[in-house]
């Protein structure tokens, strides 16, 4: 391994971002687009502003995709090929991580030495990529899993798949290698350390933001008419990637057990849900819409597309509540960026949707995910005006207290620290 031991602990100049299996420029909720896609997006630009280059590695999956995109100044998109062009199962990617591997070390090649100061990997497959980048390169890796496999095989989803035993020994040797290890609640941080014996030293918790400029409070009015809603609905929303996981299930049985107990409710309710089918979702596409119409409230639900800009923030503006039903979140962006809109959201009390939902305060948090218990708590929110009211103002304070900037902040100094504890163990072995 070659060190350069002129480094000293400051901000980095230049950090290579793994994102193996999805690319920043991916509309999230589709296909295994989602909250990863938005955290490297936006720490990635605010970075940049503060005058730190950018470059995030990820597979080609077209042949017009070029091999070189700018997300934003400062911060470039390399698309590498690494098998077919064309989208792969995440339990297909592991085949394709050698040439991956070998494209992201050519790129590298192609700079004097030092070029990049430090690796951020995300998600285990790109863990196993910088890994073996780091140890090339003599600079230290950071990295996020954003999901384990050990928390989600806890709490499956019924007929949900179990993450493979070859994630769980991949995400084991990432831990191990790593430099740093960001989680971002610090439940996560726990688990790495119980379920990982991660060195807890090297375990930093740094929470995720929200855009307060996009996502803020504004006219629901206007929200439900750019929607094509009745102004007097009661909107119950759903945002993400329509998966097991996510449990969008658990909202529409909810919303058929109150049109069971309040019949009067059945023309005045709307559950919107907007997303696309993604991991085992993909194997029954229709599985929602079939759902809908079992229950009897296939009138009552709306499906729409992934969204995006000013038309997400629309479905959020326009919901009495937004639900968050899954059964495992490390963080849960959607129910922060529904919040900072002003939206209460009630919430499954799993990962890190505790600290995304001040229960009782900005939402409501489910301790199950019984029909019963959701359509309950759903009511308490979306039936009652005043205490909707209550709940809507809290939940913007509560959102202000999460930015990308602090985010940042807290990430760039995490970097810092891993720069200088690295050159300081490289002089160690250099003496």
């Amino acid at each position: 391994m070659t060190i350069s031991l002129h480094r000293r602990a400051r901000q980095p100049r230049r950090v290579a971002v793994m994102s193996v299996h999805t690319s920043p420029l991916e509309q999230p909720g589709r296909g295994d687009a989602g909250g990863m896609n938005v955290y490297i997006t936006q720490t990635a630009v605010e970075m940049a502003r503060r005058g730190v280059s950018v470059e995030v590695f990820t597979r080609a999956t077209s042949s017009d995709q070029p091999p070189v995109a700018e997300l934003a100044p400062g911060v470039l998109v390399r698309h590498l090929p690494a098998g077919p062009f064309e989208p792969l199962g995440r339990h297909e990617l592991p085949a394709q991580l050698c040439a991956f591997t070998s494209g992201v070390l050519r790129t590298e090649a192609f700079h004097e030495p030092g070029h990049y100061d430090l690796i951020h990997s995300h998600y285990w497959l790109s863990g196993q990529v910088g890994w073996l980048a780091r140890d090339r390169w003599g600079v230290p890796l950071v990295h996020t899993a954003h999901t384990l496999a050990k928390v989600k095989n806890a709490a499956l989803a019924h007929g949900d798949t179990p993450e493979p035993r070859t994630r769980v020994i991949g995400e084991e040797q990432v831990v191990a290698e790593a430099d740093r290890l960001v989680a971002n609640t610090d439940v996560e941080a726990r688990e790495l350390v119980d379920l990982y014996d991660a060195d807890p030293a090297a375990v930093q918790t740094v929470s995720p933001g929200v855009d307060l400029d996009r996502f803020a409070p504004g006219s629901r009015a206007a929200a439900r008419a750019a929607l094509g809603l009745p102004a007097d609905a009661v909107v119950l929303a759903f945002v993400g990637r329509i998966q097991p996981l996510k449990a969008p299930d658990v909202l529409l049985r909810a919303a058929a057990e109150l049109v069971r107990e309040r019949p009067e409710l059945r023309e005045r309710l709307v559950v919107l849900v907007a997303g696309g089918p993604s991991g085992s979702g993909l194997e029954q596409p229709e599985a929602l819409r079939e759902l809908a119409g079992s229950l009897g409230i296939a009138g009552s639900t709306r499906f729409l597309p992934p969204q995006a800009g000013e038309a997400l923030v629309d479905v959020y503006r326009s919901a009495d509540v937004v639900a968050v039903p899954s059964y495992n979140e490390s963080f849960g962006l959607v129910a922060l960026e529904a919040q900072a809109c002003g939206t209460p959201v009630v919430a499954a009390e799993v990962g890190g949707l505790p600290v995304a939902v001040a229960h009782g305060e900005s939402g409501l948090l489910v301790p199950s995910h019984r029909a019963g218990d959701w359509a309950g708590a759903l009511a308490h929110v979306a039936l009652n005006p005043g205490r909707r009211a209550e709940l809507a103002a809290s939940a913007v304070r509560h959102a202000a207290r999460f930015s990308w900037e602090r985010t940042t902040d807290a990430l760039l100094a995490a970097y810092a620290e891993a720069m200088r504890d690295f050159r300081d163990t490289a002089l160690e072995v250099a003496v």
